[in-house]
């Protein structure tokens, strides 16, 4: 008896599971790994009508493709599952019993500091390995050199090369799931030889950010190449699966390399960061209602994020990115958790956060709105700096007091007004995103009369 799905409801994402080159003229043909979106449901529930990523229509069959799904895991995701930080010798020994040759796990080291060790059951006991880390390079023999531990767990994976055994089986710390495991089943896993790397776009402290070409689309794509970078990156990646909105930046999937490194490849945004475009184009190029467009884009996606429960915590011009036809799409959710959490201050943008966040590491949607007030004085000066003639170290003195910046040169005074009541040193006093939007959405009408 075949069993008869419920129906995907309409602009449901599925990735293709299998080829399908389609029997009659009414079907749509993909490849494996596209990624298409349902239309409506036909009479038949084995049947789906949908479109792919160019925008041609046509009947798919159910069981060809799989549901896209978020990716939840979040924190427990991990690059390196078999990595258990600072454990002892004794613990290790402990975890790889009951004794099974080619059991292994990696551990920091408790006499080198800086250094690891690999564990491997190997006939009966426990050997222990250490993996010095020289020149940036890690190593167990000094013949055979490797980038991270992902490359290093690889090699001795394929082949012992000296070991007393190949690796065959990892010992997973408690409580942590393979993120590529993870990936692969929320379909969002990407094939690395259908990635075409182009020209390197912008350089971060983590790796280059590249443009490129999926299956003859342009895509940006992050490459990192470092294991702490990005096992924090993997936690981006996987928040962007649970989020879908126009005006943010968009996620088409990830690819975790055997050799450790990870690439996540999003929408390409053809106009770059939003305050690079605000301060090259400036009052000439941009109008008003160019502005106004930019505070209900981001508006938009803020809102979304509220009703979603996430916190931004990074919101700035800079993290805004403009696309080809003139959307503003949020970026960068490096920072972005769940509502109510907390995080180290130390590498905050100051005249960003507001003051609260600062002070007691309490980040919430208010805290956003704080942030959104700065990006609108951000927008409407043109891309200048916050806060312009005062030393960093007085703006948060100076702001507890009740300071507020002036309105910048030519901003209407409705949108200035915005600003202060998001600059409210009362986050419950602050407006809602939901709130912004009706009033934004107000001004647009108001000026729209005027054109």
């Amino acid at each position: 008896m075949t069993e008869v799905q419920t129906p995907w409801p309409q602009g449901t994402e599925c990735v293709a599971r299998y080829n399908f080159k389609g029997t009659s003229e009414q079907d749509l043909p993909f490849n494996k790994g596209d990624v298409l979106t349902i239309i409506i449901v036909t009479k038949d529930p084995n049947w789906y009508k949908a479109k792919n990523a160019a925008g041609r229509e046509g009947t798919i069959p159910a069981n060809y493709v799989q549901k896209r799904e978020g990716v939840r895991s979040g924190g427990k995701l991990s690059l390196m599952p078999w990595f258990h930080g600072k454990i002892t010798r004794e613990q290790a020994e402990q975890l790889l019993n009951p004794p099974e040759t080619g059991l292994f796990l990696v551990r920091e080291s408790t006499n080198f500091p800086g250094d690891y060790t690999l564990c491997v059951s190997c006939d009966g006991k426990v050997e222990h390995y250490r993996i010095i880390y020289n020149n940036s390079k890690l190593t167990i023999d000094d013949e055979a050199f490797f980038e991270n531990l992902m490359q290093l767990v690889e090699h001795y994976t394929k082949d012992a090369d000296g070991l007393c055994t190949k690796l065959i089986k990892p010992k997973v710390e408690e409580g942590t799931v393979a993120a590529q495991d993870e990936f692969s089943r929320g379909g969002w896993s990407m094939n690395r030889k259908e990635l075409k790397l182009q020209q390197v776009i912008g350089k971060g402290e983590f790796g280059d950010v590249m443009v490129g070409d999926y299956r003859g689309t342009k895509v940006a794509v992050k490459c990192i190449k470092h294991d702490a970078t990005a096992q924090a990156f993997i936690a981006e990646a996987s928040v962007m699966t649970q989020l879908r909105h126009n005006n943010l930046v968009q996620l088409l999937g990830v690819i975790v390399e055997e050799k450790g490194s990870l690439f996540i490849v999003t929408e390409y945004m053809a106009k770059g960061c939003l305050v690079d475009y605000l301060r090259s184009r400036g009052r000439t190029v941009l109008g008003g209602d160019a502005l106004l467009n930019f505070t209900l884009d981001v508006c938009e996606a803020m809102e979304y994020l509220e009703a979603n429960n996430f916190v931004h915590r990074d919101l700035a011009a800079r993290n805004v990115l403009v696309s080809d036809d003139n959307i503003a799409k949020v970026s960068d959710f490096g920072l972005t958790k769940e509502a109510s959490s907390t995080q180290d201050t130390a590498k905050l943008p100051v005249k960003w956060t507001s003051p609260e966040a600062l002070r007691e590491k309490k980040f919430s949607t208010k805290s956003d709105v704080w942030s959104y007030g700065i990006l609108l004085w951000e927008i409407y000066s043109f891309g200048r700096v916050p806060y312009p003639r005062i030393p960093l170290k007085d703006v948060v003195p100076r702001v507890e007091k009740g300071y507020k910046m002036d309105c910048p040169d030519g901003c209407p005074e409705v949108v200035y007004n915005i600003m202060k009541q998001c600059w409210n040193l009362d986050p419950a006093g602050r407006p809602s995103f939901q709130m912004l939007k009706e009033w934004l959405q107000h001004i647009n009408q108001g000026m729209g009369k005027k054109h």
